[in-house]
């Protein structure tokens, strides 16, 4: 595996939508050149789109810095104006939702690096949805079972 690499000679492999035919292309740049601990992503959102869901994660610590664009961060039930070099930190643990809204003009360009945890749960609280991405599963917490305990008498 190659540890260097150009992000404009990124496999497509290591890309979603590569031809950036929807609202955002994400280039995982890490994933390309064998990060193994950390992920680093570039993220490209159009103009009208934001990068994600509004989510949170328990344990995955994220840092972005937008490279070029202006937009809106969404970010812990506020909206903050961010423009090109803005360094945002979301700390691991904290329930720091978060999501980019690109109401600009131009291409919203993102660099997304952060911690790979295992058994991380990424929470939705637009949707009451969580996820736990490394297992594949997905809970809806409105379906939650009120009277369940955790006590073995009952």
């Amino acid at each position: 595996m190659n540890r260097i690499a150009n992000i404009d000679n990124i496999p497509a492999k290591h890309m979603f939508d590569p031809d950036f035919e929807t609202k955002m292309k994400t280039v995982f740049v890490g994933e390309a050149i064998g990060c193994e601990r950390l992920y680093a992503n570039v993220d490209f959102v159009k103009p009208g789109a934001v990068s994600t869901k509004y989510h949170s994660h328990s344990r995955q610590e994220e840092f972005f810095l937008i490279m070029a664009g202006e937009g809106i961060l969404r970010m812990d039930n506020e909206e903050i104006p961010i423009k090109a070099g803005d360094a945002i930190s979301k700390p691991a643990g904290k329930d720091i939702a978060h999501q980019f809204i690109n109401n600009g003009s131009e291409i919203l360009q993102i660099l997304d690096v952060g911690t790979v945890e295992k058994d991380d749960v990424a929470s939705y609280p637009d949707e009451d949805m969580i996820f736990i991405r490394n297992r594949g599963l997905v809970f809806n917490i409105k379906d939650s079972d009120k009277d369940w305990t955790s006590d073995p008498e009952e």
